[in-house]
């Protein structure tokens, strides 16, 4: 991986933050990766759950559909409590949700039961992200938090790595039912966050101004609507709603389209999608670093571009080592726009409403995603090729709806952030 030049003139980046500030960004690494991993196995099972429980497909996309909405409820509730009492508390809380609610969701007796307890996982998924990115970019340096940043997010490729290679290799002894219990072992990362994590010095002195001139935030989530920063949300949503209909036409039902469309077996489904992972995570770390030069939105602006121009080539023919070969070139420029989420979020908004402004409009884009599956599904029946011209016609317009939104934004490539009062103090 390129170093990014140490523009201190002291120290190299990886040596600048303190022991502290590593504990810090691994937890929220550890939370992010895990929370993959426990959503993405189910995107791999939903053709032998649909058999097995006796419901059609487009019921079964219906499941991550409402997982995806509930993680709104997650996210803006543990936003405003990380805003509130600190980030750490609603980090735990939300690793311990989603990976009971996974174990769970294994025992389904019935449908019912499923959509029931993979609804109540949604909550805790989106709980996750908005405590986890505030701790981890509050508490990492400047100069190269894009990078970090890049890595923190595409360790979600990570979790879906691991998710197709556990697919590939104990699908056909464990079953799908297997798969949703081994999603109970994030749980054991509390402990570590526990015993190691601190709060963010940033955070802990926004805290302490807003108890000292009583000046608290109470409803930092009406605040990011207020005219001053309006645009700036909105704009934050647009992108942010652009981006899931990327990932979910890009990732969620391709698995589904090798199956049903080709007839490919675990072995073959799980193979690209886990290199696809793999590549998508590296090339995060590299995107990330052209962030902390060129600019947080030229780092998802051109790989988006790119990554229009490689989709056809996956959806569009019948050998598997082209398939197989694109989508995992796929990993390095669709796969990897979203590496800049946890930092540009956070540096578009103050330290008072942070967790809650990052979550809130992260994940309503994930309200959007959630018709993605759905309305692919819904087309694909009556199409000749299947799953492909959905899949693409996604991509492509939420990729162009993506740049739009990023060039309307503003660039906050070096912002320090700081713990000084905005919001409360009237901006």
């Amino acid at each position: 991986m390129t170093s990014i030049p140490d523009t201190n003139g002291a120290v190299p980046w990886w040596k600048e933050p303190t022991r502290d500030q590593w504990m810090a960004y691994t937890a929220a690494w550890l939370g992010w990766t895990l929370d993959a991993f426990d959503f993405t196995v189910f995107l791999l099972i939903m053709v032998p759950i649909a058999k097995d429980l006796g419901v059609t497909l487009v019921a079964v996309t219906t499941v991550f559909t409402i997982t995806l909405w509930m993680r709104l409820i997650g996210a803006v509730a543990s936003g405003w409590l990380a805003d509130r009492i600190g980030r750490k508390t609603p980090l735990m809380i939300s690793i311990l949700w989603f990976s009971v609610c996974n174990f769970i969701a294994g025992f389904s007796p019935a449908f019912w039961f499923l959509f029931l307890f993979r609804a109540l996982l949604g909550i805790g998924m989106g709980a996750e992200w908005p405590a986890g990115a505030a701790l981890a970019m509050e508490s990492w340096p400047a100069r190269s938090r894009g990078l970090m940043s890049g890595i923190l997010q595409g360790s979600w490729g990570i979790g879906f790595l691991l998710s197709g290679l556990v697919y590939a290799l104990l699908y056909d002894n464990i079953g799908w039912r297997g798969m949703l219990w081994i999603g109970i072992l994030p749980a054991f990362v509390v402990l570590f966050i526990l015993w190691f994590v601190k709060e963010p010095e940033v955070w802990v002195e926004n805290r302490r101004q807003q108890n000292l001139q009583q000046k608290q935030v109470h409803t930092p989530l009406f605040n990011i609507f207020k005219p001053a920063v309006l645009g700036n949300t909105l704009t934050a949503c647009l992108w942010m709603a652009s981006s899931f209909v990327i990932y979910y036409s890009v990732y969620g039902l391709f698995a589904t389209h090798l199956e049903k469309d080709l007839h490919y077996g675990p072995e073959l489904v799980g193979l690209p999608i886990a290199l696809a992972n793999l590549v998508g995570f590296l090339a995060s770390g590299f995107w990330g670093w052209i962030a902390d030069t060129m600019g947080r939105r030229w780092a998802m602006i051109i790989p988006a571009i790119i990554g229009v121009f490689i989709t056809p080539l996956y959806l569009f023919t019948a050998s598997y080592a082209v398939i197989a070969a694109a989508f995992i070139v796929q990993g390095a420029f669709l796969g990897a726009i979203y590496g800049q989420n946890p930092s540009y979020l956070s540096e578009r908004f103050p330290t008072e409403v942070r967790a809650t402004a990052s979550g809130f409009c992260y994940h309503q884009g994930a309200i959007w995603a959630g018709f993605v599956g759905p309305v692919i599904t819904l087309f694909a029946a009556s199409q000749p090729t299947g799953f492909a011209i959905p899949m693409l016609v996604g991509t492509v317009g939420g990729a162009i709806v993506f740049v739009i939104a990023l060039l309307l934004g503003p660039e906050t490539k070096g912002k320090e952030l700081e713990g000084n009062l905005h919001v409360a103090a009237g901006m």
